[in-house]
């Protein structure tokens, strides 16, 4: 294949999802229906959440799932598939249901953001790419929005193509981070695509291809009278750098009656020179000109920076957001929940492992988000089997999952699913929001949570506690494996 053919990512896929289909195929096994869940362990960074990401192109994904002959052609080559598995690649499409929250939404560890119900091939084929997307694009939204929160309402740009992993990283990467709150991007192609607004002004080059810093200036100020953001710190931020713009913006912008401008830093003690940058453009009269700064900033640098009281209008943040580099992983992952007889009767299904955490939680579920009434506040996040119902008229006992004698009776409530139909027997019934409906819902949804929540350090546990009756599965089954290992 060349490497300018469109690939077909129905292949992208870990190989063992082949070696199963061929398996159940084999075995009879290939139209049983089964429920996988996606979750998620552990919030990165420590943090008390994380923000949902990359349903767009699951979506996608699922309604382009085909093999091509070229595909099929390879398999054979392998001489490990069986040819009336091919065969039945050839016509392959996803026929099952996805239920999801919607991207923007608040999520917690353990609880269901993704379900797939589907006939064993078709939800074991579609696993690695689900999980690539949603991982990849729920990590850098939710380092995006703790950066944009430290950022205390200035905006955030997003910064990090060049830093970024791969094309796909930087394309969705920065969609991702629009999604958490940033309010833009430096990466033009995902401006074209997805509509994250792009914009720039000039790197160091273009200051050293002029005879002078000030011709450099000058000449930008002429040719984009309307988006001048000077960059400042090319040979001497307080010196020469800021003197020169003042000067430039003089001489060029104010006959023109513009007094809307800008200058950026990318080193240099940020705190003190955006402090002495501030006075000396108040002082020429240059109220209104912006402060931009970048320089592998993140949400702790940010922070610090504010507490300082730096003068720092707009913040480019690159490779620290869209490599996520505190922690570049966000760890979700994809587990059989469940399995319906020849009856349709629904038969819960758990893994259970050594490590605590790694046990799974049980059956087709469904996740109620309480709110208190009065504050509009979120209390708790409540899991149960798909065909229990919550009556919000009636107090609820919520246990804290990591300290199950702690429990608190939440009344007073509203109660909400969060997972809605994605997928219907294969066809799309999800009306996709625009991308700005997504950044605006997620940003609703993130000023329902408690402050103590949202806070970086020590972050207060947001409660996720399964039904009595689902426990009650979940703990049988386990008393059941335990009987069948003696």
């Amino acid at each position: 294949m060349r490497e300018n053919e469109k690939m077909n990512l129905t292949m992208l896929c870990d190989f063992y999802e082949l070696t199963m289909g061929d398996g159940y195929f084999e075995c009879g096994m290939a139209g049983q229906i089964t429920y996988f869940d996606v979750f998620f362990r552990r919030v990165p960074d420590n943090g008390g959440y994380a923000i949902a990401a990359g349903l767009e192109q699951v979506i996608s994904y699922i309604q382009d799932l085909h093999y091509s002959d070229e595909d099929i052609e390879y398999l054979r080559s392998r001489e490990m598939f069986c040819e009336e598995f091919l065969e039945y690649l050839r016509s392959f499409r996803f026929t099952g249901d996805i239920w999801s929250v919607p991207e923007g939404t608040p999520i917690f560890p353990y609880e269901p953001v993704m379900t797939v119900r589907a006939p064993a091939i078709e939800a074991q084929m579609v696993e690695t790419y689900i999980l690539m997307q949603l991982n990849h694009q729920s990590l850098i939204a939710t380092k995006a929005n703790r950066i944009c929160r430290a950022a205390k309402g200035r905006a955030v740009l997003e910064f990090g193509s060049r830093r970024a992993q791969g094309i796909d990283a930087a394309v969705t990467g920065a969609r991702a981070a629009y999604i958490g709150g940033c309010a833009g991007t430096a990466c033009t192609i995902s401006d074209q695509i997805y509509g994250v607004k792009a914009g720039g002004t000039m790197a160091h080059s273009w200051v050293q291809m002029f005879p002078t810093q000030y011709d450099a200036f000058a000449a930008y100020c002429k040719v984009y009278p309307n988006n001048v953001v000077l960059l400042v710190d090319t040979y001497d931020t307080l010196r020469s750098g800021v003197p020169d713009a003042i000067r430039a913006f003089n001489e060029i912008l104010k006959p023109q009656g513009i007094t809307k401008c800008g200058i950026r830093l990318d080193s240099g003690d940020l705190a003190y020179l955006t402090r002495q940058a501030r006075k000396m453009l108040d002082e020429a009269g240059w109220t209104e000109c912006t402060i931009t700064c970048s320089n592998a900033l993140d949400e702790f640098l940010i922070e610090d920076l504010i507490n300082q009281g730096a003068e720092i209008d707009i913040f480019g943040v690159g490779e620290r957001l869209i490599t996520a580099r505190s922690e570049p992983v966000f760890g979700g992952v994809y587990k059989l929940a469940a399995v319906e007889d020849s009856e349709g009767n629904i038969q819960p299904k758990i893994k259970i492992s050594e490590n605590v955490a790694k046990i799974t939680n049980p059956h087709f579920k469904k996740v109620y988000r309480l709110f208190d009434r009065i504050t509009g506040r979120a209390i708790a996040d409540y899991i149960c089997v798909y065909d229990e119902t919550v009556d919000d008229t009636r107090p609820l006992r919520i246990f804290d999952p990591n300290a199950t004698w702690k429990s608190q009776t939440v009344t007073n409530y509203t109660a909400r699913e969060l997972l809605v139909p994605v997928f219907k027997k294969g066809e799309l019934v999800y009306k996709q929001p625009s991308l700005d409906g997504i950044k605006d819902y997620c940003r609703a949804e993130v000023s329902s949570l408690w402050d103590e929540v949202k806070r970086f350090d020590n972050p207060h546990n947001y409660y996720v506690d399964l039904s009595q009756r689902l426990w009650d599965i979940k703990n049988s089954l386990i008393r059941g494996m335990r009987r069948h290992g003696d």
